[in-house]
């Protein structure tokens, strides 16, 4: 059912792998102020301190390996890669006028190592990484981060035109409603969170974000129309908990916030009916600009990305078990599996969503991240993760229905292509990717690269275009 042009590829974020965190002129991002934790995975401090570790100043290292790296993304066959570049690789504190040259280069340097191989970029502008001092002043509450973003934007798309032709945005853009995503999706310095860490703010912020894209796509589609622009949305689906009234609504009114909320505006180009009755019924005044209704019709995205781990369930039952979930928990549901960090396996659930998102909007979808976290273990030299294999085994047959109910998909792209640092815990012990990296929690290791078994069984996947998904074993 997979075209002969289907991206089969996998993923990473910048901050999550790059390391090289003060090489080459770059500066500090919200990311590199994420000490190892003492109450709590991370903990932001206020710069960054010589006497904490930042388990993302050094990552997997890849800064320094890329080109191994590569070489290895390319023996497992991968069509595309799904990566970010660093806001303050480019622009060390978001306020510069000039570019940074350096950083500019590295981005060149990854981007013709991947062409090398006719492996395709599919680029995330900012995947929470946001600069530190622009962090300070309020970041994306601040209107003014529209016009470092676009800034920011038009320097890659000039530099990388003939190089890059997807784009996305932003990274999860809807988790900026989470309380969490204050830092990550936000940009804004948790030291003001106890005063500052409204959802008024939140959506503040997520309103810029929205113009900021949609000027971006406009200036793209006018001066760039080789480039597709598309959206990245954290799928976060819910089931009612059981039938009643009550909870079916619930889950109705919370998909719609979660999940639809941003995608209708980056696809359809205005505020849906149900989003203006939450702001009014939750009180929440956003200062919009006399035009901005128009920059949202004129800047609609060509493509939605998305990321898919799980679903949950929502119900009214106050005794109801909850459970993990990407940024945010749920209700269990009693149906499904859990991962090692409890984290609800539901594969089916990735089918019902994207047929929700193409019956909604009828443009093309693409998987930017889909993936198991768990704690692998290094044995004789290898990694048997079978478990991993599995998860992606019946994702991919689910997918494969996606298609045959006549969804249109671009392409397939893991979480991850190389071990990282793991967003929700800050540590690399929670390990998703094909290739294991040679490293622990305090930066103790060879890093050295390590295929592991579901290395192997995705590169037979991607040879036989999806073929081997229906074999046993």
């Amino acid at each position: 059912m997979f075209n002969e042009n289907f991206l089969w590829g996998a993923s990473t974020a910048a901050n999550q792998v790059e390391g090289g965190w003060n090489e080459d002129g770059k500066g500090i991002s919200v990311i590199d102020v994420q000490a190892k934790g003492m109450n709590s995975p991370r903990e932001e401090t206020d710069g960054v301190k010589k006497d904490r570790y930042y388990s993302s100043h050094k990552a997997a290292d890849f800064y320094h390996h890329y080109k191994k790296d590569i070489a290895m993304f390319a023996e497992m066959g991968m069509k595309a890669y799904r990566m970010s570049i660093a806001w303050t690789r480019i622009y060390p504190t978001g306020l510069e006028e000039v570019p940074n040259e350096a950083g500019l280069q590295f981005y060149d340097h990854i981007f013709d190592e991947l062409l090398k191989y006719g492996i395709e970029p599919i680029v995330t502008i900012s995947h929470y990484e946001s600069p530190f001092v622009l962090s300070k002043q309020d970041g994306w509450a601040n209107r003014d981060m529209i016009h470092h973003y676009m800034k920011y934007c038009q320097t890659l798309f000039d530099r990388y035109q003939n190089k890059v032709k997807y784009w996305m945005t932003f990274n999860e853009i809807n988790c900026a409603l989470v309380p969490f995503g204050i830092m990550t999706a936000c940009g804004i310095y948790s030291g003001i969170f106890d005063k500052k860490n409204t959802e008024n703010l939140r959506f503040q912020a997520l309103h810029h974000q929205f113009v900021a894209s949609a000027m971006v796509c406009e200036y793209a589609h006018k001066n760039y129309p080789q480039f597709q622009i598309g959206c990245m949305i954290a799928g976060m689906m819910n089931y009612p908990l059981t039938c009643h009234p009550n909870d079916v609504l619930l889950t109705q009114q919370t998909n719609q916030m979660k999940n639809m909320f941003c995608g209708d505006v980056m696809v359809r180009g205005y505020y849906p009916h149900y989003a203006r009755r939450y702001l009014k019924d939750h009180d929440i005044k956003i200062k919009v600009a006399d035009n901005d209704e128009q920059i949202l019709k004129a800047g609609t995205v060509d493509f939605y990305a998305f990321s898919y781990y799980m679903t949950n369930c929502c119900g009214q039952a106050k005794d109801a078990e909850h459970t993990s979930a990407n940024l945010v928990d749920g209700l269990k549901n009693p149906y499904l599996e859990v991962s090692e960090y409890g984290w609800q396996i539901d594969p089916i659930g990735l089918r019902y969503f994207m047929n929700e998102v193409y019956d909604r909007y009828q443009i093309p979808l693409m998987i930017v991240e889909n993936g198991l976290g768990c704690t692998d273990q290094l044995i004789d030299g290898k990694v048997h993760d079978d478990y991993r294999i599995q998860y992606l085994k019946e994702h991919i047959k689910a997918l494969s229905q996606v298609i045959e109910d006549g969804v249109e998909v671009i392409g397939y792209m893991p979480w991850s292509a190389i071990d990282l640092i793991a967003l929700s815990t800050g540590n690399i012990d929670k390990r998703y990717g094909f290739i294991y990296v040679d490293v622990d929690n305090e930066g103790h290791g060879s890093y050295k690269r390590i295929k592991k078994d579901s290395y192997y069984w995705y590169q037979k996947v991607i040879a036989s275009n999806g073929k081997i998904v229906d074999e046993e074993g």
